[in-house]
């Protein structure tokens, strides 16, 4: 029989009814473990007034995609704010508070104008900074309607458009950072195309921009061989035929930017005559910059490029939006695989698992409207018997419960990106690393014109396989942190002068690392 001590809630109570939560590791021992901690608010919540709801909104967000404003507003919820999005008649953005100053209806309903957006209840019309530029008082009092007018103002925040995306900044209006255009326009390549794309998750943010950082699951989520019965996920799962994926990496996380940022190197042995070293940019506080996703390391590559830029915003606690573009073009998709027509709302051109696509259920029990219609040759097996036997991110991430609790996970070195990137998450929201608070973030970003550069790249190296597995090991650290070191470097230069002198640090590095210096 088990003693009280045994059954302590997190109170640290005993006794009849308590939570069990002391964690006795014993066969069949479920009892021991079933108590459920708490989530870990300081680096989950973002609502206003939250450590990280103050954080975040001091930098900008995409919202939304552009082919969301139509003729009528858009409703949206961002980072626990009911909001309405439109575009008015002039071709201006806005983003409002959804409720109405005057007696809280819902924007939603409002009527667009030529200038701003009128609401359906009483005619109040608001322009796109919040003013009031209409009360409809009766003929003869425009001098009142006029004093009412200027005595109100609807809660507004900063939008415009870019290349098929609407971002915005919700801080206060006088800390206002640079918008970063990261590399300079987040293209690199002459014909790189940025396509836009907007994928709901059923999940607090931080699981969704964790999963970023935890480059060693697609060795076993999107590999063919654990596929159940054959049952793959349409005709795009394993990463587009990219075997290299499949190869569980050496991972070696490193802060950069004063710790403003990580780099995540990752080096996969392709075969036994190359190497694969994919570095992926994580910066604070939710934007991730991603390599190729299909190299299949067939030929020697030196610094390619973005292939996926991404935002993880969220929602609410409990729910976010995976929103950014997919880098299109002969100069990243190197393979030709990228489907373009399937990179939108709600879905993805690589690996549908990495959205709700499949799972119509989702949407319908959070309200999600416009859900596109799934694909004739998937809907014999669409839905949760097909995530069952293929499960994505999506499934990984969300099952992880609405929000993740970190009081329950044992990690590995393998986690080792993800707690790196926590830590210096909340050293950003305490303090303990000022480089990384909004004001220094800001003028870092204002000091380099509001063009940082960027880790990101994809690296094949003509690099022979090690006589020793010891050697191998020291050989694929050595060129993972080799290649973050060339880039560190590399940071005072830009453009074609700075991919130059990667590149021939870079050849000279594989030349140590094989031994030929």
């Amino acid at each position: 029989m088990s003693s009280a001590s045994d059954k302590m809630d997190g109170n640290g109570a005993t006794g009849a009814g308590a939570v069990p939560v002391a964690r006795k590791l014993v066969p069949y021992g479920g009892y021991y473990t079933s108590g459920v901690p708490g989530h870990d608010a300081e680096i989950t919540e973002t609502d206003p007034g939250t450590p990280l709801g103050e954080y975040m909104r001091r930098f900008w967000h995409p919202v939304c995609m552009s082919m969301e404003l139509t003729d009528t507003p858009r409703f949206l919820k961002i980072l626990g704010e009911e909001l309405v999005a439109f575009r008015d008649g002039s071709g201006r953005v806005g983003l409002l508070h959804a409720h109405c100053v005057h007696r809280g209806a819902s924007l939603e309903y409002g009527a667009i104008q030529e200038r701003g957006i009128r609401c359906c209840y009483h005619g109040m019309v608001f322009d796109v900074d919040g003013t009031c530029l209409h009360v409809p008082f009766p003929k003869g009092e425009e001098a009142e309607a006029h004093k009412y007018a200027c005595s109100i103002r609807q809660g507004a925040y900063k939008a415009f458009e870019r290349n098929g995306l609407v971002f915005a900044y919700m801080g206060p209006p006088e800390e206002e950072p640079p918008f970063p255009e990261w590399e300079g326009d987040f293209t690199v390549l002459p014909g790189d195309e940025l396509v836009p794309f907007s994928n709901f998750q059923h999940c607090n943010w931080l699981q969704v921009q964790d999963n970023a950082a935890d480059n060693f699951h697609t060795a076993a989520l999107h590999a063919a061989k654990n596929v159940v019965g054959g049952n793959f996920q349409g005709t795009t799962f394993d990463e587009v035929g990219a075997a290299s994926m499949e190869v569980a990496p050496d991972m070696q996380f490193i802060p950069v930017q004063q710790g403003r940022s990580l780099a995540c190197a990752g080096a996969r042995r392709v075969d036994k005559d190359r190497m694969f070293v994919r570095v992926q940019h994580q910066v604070l506080p939710n934007l991730s910059l991603h390599a190729y996703t299909s190299e299949d390391g067939s030929a020697r590559k030196l610094f390619s490029r973005f292939h996926i830029i991404r935002w993880t915003v969220p929602v609410d606690n409990e729910n976010s939006k995976m929103i950014g573009w997919r880098v299109m073009g002969p100069g990243i998709d190197t393979r030709g695989v990228g489907r373009k027509e399937w990179v939108g709302y709600e879905s993805i051109d690589f690996l549908e698992g990495q959205v709700a696509l499949r799972r119509p259920e989702r949407f319908a029990k959070h309200g999600i409207d416009d859900m596109p219609p799934i694909p004739s040759n998937h809907r014999e097996r669409e839905g949760y018997k097909q995530a069952q036997y293929a499960p994505g991110d999506y499934e990984a991430i969300i099952s992880q419960r609405p929000i993740a609790v970190h009081k329950l996970e044992n990690p590995t070195k393998l986690d080792a990106g993800l707690y790196l990137f926590r830590k210096m998450l909340r050293d950003a929201l305490r303090g303990a690393n000022p480089a990384a608070n909004p004001q220094n973030f800001a003028q870092w970003l204002r000091e380099l014109g509001g063009a940082p550069n960027s880790f990101c790249s994809g690296n094949v190296f003509d690099l022979p396989l090690a006589a020793t597995t010891e050697q191998e090991i020291a050989r694929r650290r050595a060129i993972s942190k080799g290649v973050v070191s060339i880039l560190v470097d590399s940071e005072r230069l830009q453009g074609a002068e700075r991919t130059a002198f990667v590149r021939e640090r870079m050849e000279q590095l594989e030349r140590e690392v094989r031994g030929d210096a």
